[in-house]
């Protein structure tokens, strides 16, 4: 094996099979996550690429190999093999999924007990070590494959999230994009009062309708078309793995996950009064307005799933939100789920009778931002420094959470550094002021680009 291995990354394993990533190597992480993460039960998942069902097997097989006993519990999402870990009460889970990487990706997502997540600074890197050397003791016995259905007791555990009798029977848009979500779907749909109106249902891991992934604005046509043919009262895309939802108005519109994030809010402390209510550092104003003013908490953290969950549960957050439409619910065992919100925004505009347009409409005019602008820079440090420098006498707060964070009476800015690569992420909110908010978006990049 060589000296590094190029599919392990900060918060998972990820790369092109068979190159990066086969069956050989699963067998080995299968070892290696036994030997690191010492379980007797783990369940095993993957998602809808048809190289995941021979990774699931050489994976099942080190783990067995190591005397741990795996329940294979199918194509799912990757929110079901976290579901599994923390209802069946077992030792880990890994989940066999590129989410929205091309066809010819594959990787792996790990949790410990209570689905807690395994990253590069809690036990990836030890993981990688393992496999690379790939030199394992024998176990004292083989450990049991067995197979489970988790589905009825998944969908059951939604239901648990929204008073079905209370909900209107509205018409909904649906694009799995070919990944996971549909045959959730398909079992949800009996047990609620909408009609759900589908594109692009049938899990098809060669993505024929490209690569599910409505982060991307060339992405979201298809779910606004449907909307629109369909009239519907909201419109739903998700990612393929579905850990990861976006929402669309009745016009077709897509939703800035910002605006997602204080709609969440309200739904949640609607149920959890005074509850706290976790959020990123990029765009903060729109959030921080919903929770105090319904009596919540809010707390900003870090972006990255593995801070946001750690410090939720740190500090008993129901609800964490991040803009890039990560969802974290703390009765989900503080991980994040593509089905639960949607769920809670049917549930919030049964309750307000107002269309989601117009809950929206009124949070971006009070609050308008730039959405997030990525620039290649040279040198993205001196770039923040010269931000920093330009603005620190004129700042009323300062902080460094994640990347640089300067706030003003009218207006507030967040630029981060990609983990990755040398680029920038910026995100601008004004209170209030489009004009305000177009004028300071041009100064800042300015500076940014600044030579």
């Amino acid at each position: 094996m060589p000296a590094t291995l190029k599919c392990f990354k900060a918060y998972d394993v990820r790369g092109i099979v068979p190159e990066e990533l086969n069956e050989e190597l699963a067998y080995r992480i299968g070892r290696a996550y036994a030997a690191v993460v010492q379980p007797r039960r783990v369940c095993v998942g993957r998602d809808v690429r048809p190289s995941g069902e021979g990774l699931v097997r050489a994976l099942a097989e080190g783990l067995v190999d190591a005397g741990v006993d795996v329940v294979d519990i199918g194509m799912v999402g990757t929110e079901q093999v976290y579901f599994a870990t923390f209802h069946y009460s077992l030792d880990g889970g890994i989940m066999v999924t590129a989410s929205h990487n091309p066809p010819e990706y594959n990787g792996m997502k790990f949790v410990r007990a209570g689905a807690r997540p395994i990253s590069g600074d809690s036990g990836l890197k030890e993981i990688e070590a393992h496999a690379r050397e790939g030199s394992f003791a024998p176990a004292v016995a083989k450990g049991k494959l067995t197979r489970k259905d988790v589905m009825d007791d998944y969908v059951e555990h939604l239901l648990g999230y929204v008073e079905v009798e209370k909900l209107k029977p509205f018409r909904i848009a649906c694009n799995p994009g070919n990944g996971c979500a549909g045959p959730v779907l398909e079992r949800l749909a009996p047990r609620l009062p909408f009609t759900l109106v589908t594109r692009f249902a049938e899990p098809d891991g060669s993505f024929p309708n490209g690569v599910p992934n409505p982060l991307l604005p060339e992405n979201r046509a298809a779910t606004s078309e449907l909307v629109r043919e369909s009239g519907a009262d909201f419109g739903v895309a998700w990612d393929g793995d579905f850990d990861r939802c976006f929402l669309f108005d009745e016009r077709g519109e897509f939703i800035e996950g910002y605006y997602i994030v204080g709609l969440l809010a309200q739904a949640v402390l609607r149920k959890h009064p005074g509850a706290i209510i976790m959020h990123d550092p990029r765009l903060v104003w729109n959030t921080v307005d919903i929770v105090e003013s319904m009596g919540g908490r809010p707390f900003m953290w870090k972006t990255g799933h593995a801070f946001i969950k750690e410090k939720m549960r740190e500090v008993d957050a129901a609800y964490g939100g991040e803009m890039s439409a990560h969802h974290y619910f703390r009765a989900f065992s503080y991980c994040d789920s593509g089905m639960i919100p949607w769920l809670l925004i049917a549930q919030l505009l049964s309750e307000t009778e107002a269309p989601l347009s117009q809950l929206v409409a009124e949070r971006i005019e009070k609050f308008p931002c730039s959405g997030e602008i990525n620039r290649r820079l040279q040198d993205p440090d001196a770039a923040l420094a010269r931000l920093e420098a330009a603005y620190k006498d004129k700042a009323v707060r300062i902080d460094y959470i994640d990347g640089l964070s300067m706030e003003f009476d009218r207006w507030r800015f967040n630029v981060r550094k990609s983990n990755t690569e040398p680029l920038v992420r910026l995100n601008v909110e004004t209170r209030g002021d489009r004009a305000l908010l177009e004028e300071k978006t041009q100064e800042v990049l300015a500076l940014l680009e600044a030579v």
